[in-house]
């Protein structure tokens, strides 16, 4: 059975930024269950027996090999839509994460192609179909 496929899957998506409104965002590779090739903020699912807060620790510890200096939570999705022709269903719990540019680097080789820091203004494209959704919680939460 797949997460999000066959069950309601939980995930954390955290934005992380540099506390001076830089926006890190990650390229998903050719590896990544959907949206390949998109900038995305960063995410994953949550295991059993988990808090929301060391989900968003730990993903953040594999994916950018750092730590986290301010966390903030800002809300909650229901996402529903169609990848690759399959409905999925995700509840999403996002976090605003400071981190240390200085001590970002990419560690999920795997699933990140490229990782840069952009302006909330100036971001690339194309981004995952629910960077800018998500995006709205953290600019109503004014953590940035």
């Amino acid at each position: 059975m797949k997460q999000g496929i066959d069950y309601i899957g939980v995930t954390v998506c955290f934005y992380c930024h540099d506390g001076k409104s830089n926006l890190l965002l990650n390229k998903r590779s050719q590896n990544c269950r959907d949206e390949k090739g998109r900038w995305d903020c960063g995410g994953g699912a949550i295991k059993f027996g988990e808090t929301w807060e060391q989900g968003v620790r730990r993903e953040i510890k594999e994916e950018y090999c750092c730590e986290i200096e301010k966390l903030d939570f800002v809300g909650v999705n229901n996402v529903l839509r169609t990848s690759e022709g399959r409905k999925t269903h995700w509840i999403a719990i996002i976090f605003a994460a400071k981190v240390d540019p200085k001590k970002v680097k990419i560690c999920d080789k795997d699933k990140i192609d490229e990782i840069a820091w952009f302006k909330p203004t100036k971001l690339p494209k194309p981004l995952h179909s629910m960077y800018l959704t998500h995006l709205e919680f953290v600019k109503k939460a004014k953590v940035l």
